[in-house]
């Protein structure tokens, strides 16, 4: 039995949208809680994933992008990002190496500085794999002349360099106090959620331009069988009648290729089979019931002008 005492606390990640917060969420967890895709504004709701380093539970918050909202999702979104900000004992700023600081980032700087607490904030300069080293060094005097961060870091949340240390330093930097989840979960979102948001990734991977964004997945029923597999029955909803058939594709092969993908996502991250039903449903007004929201892990005043 160790001396060391233990810690735990909640790391947010902010950043602009495609900043790589939901890879580096992946990365320092060890498993995937985040849905990535190369489309921005994927990650809808507060996704906390867990990691243990030493003695320290580390809760990440990965929340969607900071972005200028323009519909009541989107505000939701972002409203949803500065809660899990507020809510944080740290807070990581991810900044894209090769964009740097762009008027998005100045922008969440300006509300940084107006939260009206003491985290400690740390910067982590993402993508450094596409930047040369001076570049890296001249971004990083720039981005601590601009704010005071506690650490600055450079990482690539995708292959893991720098990744190390950055969790060493978060583990040493949390408080004090007794673990806040079992020592074997790694998210705590229900695993009903996780797995629609497994399927809405597929689906935006495969879809193109506007229709991901104009879609939701919700888990309508979870049946735990005999044989230890799990049957899932999800509803695509989407908003125009036109859309319905884009997603099911020619003869439904679009969305047979997405259920099979989501499958294998499934079994892979609950270790076990997965019977997985997918319907899709023409829902024309679902951004603007509150119901949809609450399945997706939004509030949906937030979204009030």
């Amino acid at each position: 039995m160790t001396d060391t005492p233990t810690r735990a606390g909640f790391i947010a990640l902010i950043g602009e949208p495609n900043a790589g917060k939901s890879t580096l969420l992946n990365q320092m967890v060890g498993a995937k809680v985040s849905i990535v895709t190369h489309k921005v504004q994927t990650t809808r709701a507060r996704i906390r994933g867990i990691a243990i380093e030493d003695q320290s539970q580390l809760v990440f918050v990965d929340t969607p992008g900071i972005f200028r909202p323009r519909r009541r999702l989107d505000r939701s979104m972002v409203a949803a990002a500065w809660g899990g900000a507020a809510d944080a004992d740290i807070i990581l700023l991810l900044i894209e190496a090769h964009r740097g600081l762009t008027d998005g980032v100045r922008a969440i700087l300006e509300s940084l500085e107006s939260l009206d607490h003491k985290t400690s904030v740390a910067l982590i300069i993402n993508k450094i794999d596409r930047t040369r080293s001076e570049a890296l060094l001249a971004l990083s005097r720039q981005m601590n002349e601009a704010y005071p961060f506690a650490q600055t870091f450079m990482v690539s949340a995708e292959k893991g360099y720098g990744c190390a240390d950055l969790r060493k330093w978060l583990a040493d930097s949390l408080p004090e106090g007794p673990w806040l989840y079992p020592e074997d979960q790694i998210a705590d979102l229900p695993m009903r959620m996780i797995a629609a948001e497994v399927t809405r990734e597929k689906l935006t991977l495969r879809l193109h331009e506007e229709i991901p964004y104009q879609l939701t997945v919700e888990t309508e029923a979870w049946e735990e069988r005999k044989d230890g597999s799990a049957r899932v029955e999800q509803v695509v909803y989407v908003s125009r009648p036109g859309h319905k058939g884009i997603v099911l594709g020619k003869g439904g092969e679009t969305i047979k290729a997405v259920g099979q993908a989501a499958r294998v996502d499934l079994e892979e991250f609950m270790g076990r089979r997965v019977h997985l039903f997918l319907q899709v449903r023409v829902r024309e007004n679902w951004q603007n019931e509150a119901e949809r929201y609450g399945e997706i892990g939004l509030n949906f005043r937030d979204g009030d002008n």
